[in-house]
């Protein structure tokens, strides 16, 4: 695996492959690599002839007072990970080699950015689609994998890929789960062995939701009441749990079909984000969550 920490050094090694006929995955990661980052690199190698990652912590998504400093970083480790995974190319920069110190344009998807985790951190999914898209702009890929445990963030961009006519097809790519339930997460490393019992019950809250959905035995409201409820006697500070409709984030109406719920919650100092995918109608229940978007 070649290591480059240069937008120059980057183009011109995608420059070679393209000149050889080869298609051209990336999958972006801040880094901290656990097995949900390294199956999006498993996916990213059936979909394209070559597989760059890139590891940067990107600052513009952070707030004031949250954890960029600390934000683990694990650069050694992560190398090793990617090169027994077979990764082709790994895209370290330093911040001065993306953002100039003058930098004066943020991409923003306006509606959705000011949703859920967005209303809780202003400015993160700026942050989140303007990194994206100079990272697009630099790698020029085929495909981009992303995962679906960050189903806002994946919304996002996929709405700014349609919206800025980019032609980069994104794929979705399965929440990897511990054995508890709980979504892989870089900031899993700050919650005790004690605190991990407990996190796993926030997918435990939206199963069960999912399942009272499919049965309909309550409301949409009740449901989420419910679960707030739940949550906060597990020990949480919940920040938000809703019903949504897969396609646009938008508050879901009893009778729309393909779902999405979506949960934020703090355990201690950890903020925690998760959600599950489903369909009312199994026939219909296929690869929407997972494919492009149109």
């Amino acid at each position: 695996m070649r290591l480059v920490n240069t937008v120059s050094e980057l183009r011109d090694a995608v420059r070679v492959w393209r000149s050889a006929g080869q298609s051209v995955a990336l999958v972006p990661t801040m880094g901290n690599l656990h097995a949900g980052h390294l199956a999006l690199v498993n996916e990213a190698q059936k979909k394209a002839d070559r597989v760059v990652v890139s590891i940067f912590v990107n600052p513009t998504q952070f707030g004031i007072g949250e954890d960029f400093e600390t934000y683990p970083r694990t650069e050694a480790e992560d190398r090793q990970k990617l090169n027994a995974c077979g990764a082709d190319l790994l895209f370290q920069p330093a911040v001065s080699a993306v953002y100039t110190s003058d930098a004066k344009t943020v991409v923003s998807v306006s509606g959705l950015s000011e949703e859920y985790c967005g209303a809780l951190r202003p400015g993160h999914f700026d942050g989140v689609a303007t990194v994206v898209c100079k990272l697009f702009n630099i790698v020029q890929p085929d495909v981009a994998l992303f995962g679906l445990k960050d189903f806002q963030q994946l919304t996002v961009i996929r709405t700014m890929v349609r919206d800025l006519n980019i032609p980069v097809e994104i794929a979705g790519v399965e929440t990897v789960r511990e054995a508890s339930g709980l979504a892989m997460s870089s900031r899993n490393g700050y919650l005790s062995a004690e605190e991990k019992t407990t996190a796993a019950k926030l997918y435990q809250a939206l199963c069960v939701a999912r399942d009272a959905i499919l049965a309909g035995s309550a409301s949409f409201q009740e449901i989420e009441c419910k679960a707030m409820l739940f949550l906060q006697e597990s020990g949480f500070q919940p920040d938000y749990f809703g019903v949504c409709k897969a396609s646009d984030l938008k508050k879901a109406g009893e009778d729309d079909v393909a779902l999405v719920l979506l949960a934020a919650a703090r355990l201690s100092k950890t903020r925690l984000i998760d959600n599950v995918c489903f369909s009312r109608n199994p026939q219909s229940c296929s690869d929407a969550f997972l494919s492009k978007a149109d």
